[in-house]
């Protein structure tokens, strides 16, 4: 008798402004993932929250000739099922439910809001099912830029100075509010609190623009962060959780540069569409002490938020050398092209051993507290 493959179920898309993002990354791991050791299942959540069985075709969800791909059409309408000794998927077409196959994990390739930020976690944890990536509470600090800092500050961290802008402060007296950022040296970044691809981030370079950009900001996300804007490089580094009881590992760091291509800093566009916009390098160009140093913190970072499975570590490091922590990305881009997998690749980690490590570490890995 043939022993059943552990069958993984790639959940993409949601209802957040990442939605496209998402979608790319699916793209990737459907078509580097090892089909001779797991059986995939490819799930799409629309903009509307509803799930829908979809095609293996990598192709299907990839960025073509710069289009951003849309996941709309519910032909396969699932759900997951529960009962105390498996996790199911099933299918409701034609109201029909039928069993579609048993569940191992679920690699939930969300980004932003309702699936980066512990909802889609919160759900997992419920249905009693492994899944790759942080718990509940990891994923809701990793997505909000506030408390992401304030965590970060009480490990030790230097942060750099921000000011927060909550809904009801500004529509109680946003004059309030625009006053507490004059504190603030400019040029000044003006962000979605919890969103992430840069999406609805402005950099404001005079105080006549800042009520404008905090629009721009809440459009996305009622919550905003408004940072002062660092002199420094911008170093990367990826954590990848330890098997075990073992130490978390970091890769070697990789560095962004935005090329003079009509950005002013790496935003969604330089990100995603325009490919000549960013430089790219990995391993940073750094001393030995410079990427040891970056490579602690990283580790510290993640174990600061009780991370599990893989996150992207963002710092500034500033010409006095010294380090000042920007965001971790609990669920980072992950496309091959990704500075994620680039910087495990150089590691020594190439992207289909880092699926199969990714899935390994969700499947030893308990439901529930831990």
């Amino acid at each position: 008798m043939t022993e059943r493959k552990p069958q993984v179920l790639l959940l993409f898309g949601g209802r957040s402004s990442e939605h496209s993002v998402s979608c790319v990354t699916a793209a990737g791991v459907m078509h580097a993932i090892d089909r001779e050791r797991f059986d995939v299942v490819p799930v799409g959540i629309t903009r509307q929250g509803e799930w829908t069985l979809l095609t293996e075709d990598p192709q299907d969800w990839a960025l073509n000739t710069g289009s951003l791909p849309e996941i709309s059409d519910v032909d396969n309408p699932v759900q997951l099922s529960t009962d105390p000794n498996k996790t199911s998927l099933m299918s409701l077409s034609k109201s029909v439910v039928s069993e579609l196959g048993e569940i191992d994990v679920v690699f939930p390739l969300l980004h932003g809001p309702f699936g980066e930020d512990g909802s889609i976690q919160g759900m997992l944890e419920m249905a009693g099912v492994s899944y790759v990536g942080s718990g509940i509470a990891a994923s809701a600090m990793g997505m909000d830029k506030h408390f992401m800092k304030v965590v970060f500050e009480s490990a030790g961290f230097k942060v750099g100075p921000y000011e927060v802008i909550t809904n009801k402060q500004w529509l109680r007296d946003s004059d309030s509010a625009l006053q507490r950022c004059e504190r603030l040296e400019y040029p000044l970044f003006v962000k979605p609190a919890r969103a992430g691809s840069s999406v609805g981030i402005t950099k404001v370079d005079v105080p006549s623009e800042l009520r404008d950009a905090i629009e721009v900001a809440r459009r996305e996300d009622p919550k905003v962060i408004v940072e002062q804007g660092i002199i420094g490089r911008e170093i990367e580094c990826g954590v990848l959780e330890g098997r075990g009881s073992t130490p978390s590992r970091a890769s070697l760091p990789g560095e962004i540069s935005v090329a003079d291509n009509g950005h002013t800093f790496y935003d969604f566009e330089a990100k995603y569409v325009d490919g000549a916009a960013a430089n790219l390098s990995c391993p940073a160009q750094l001393s030995d002490e410079a990427t040891a140093q970056i490579r602690e913190l990283a580790v510290k970072a993640f174990d600061a938020i009780d991370a599990e499975g893989l996150s992207r570590v963002d710092f500034f490091y500033t010409p006095e050398g010294e380090w000042i922590i920007n965001e971790i990305n609990t669920m980072p881009g992950f496309t091959p092209s990704s500075m994620y997998p680039q910087m495990w690749a150089k590691t020594g980690i190439d992207y289909r051993e880092l699926i199969d490590e990714l899935i390994a570490l969700a499947s030893e890995r308990r439901i529930g507290l831990r």
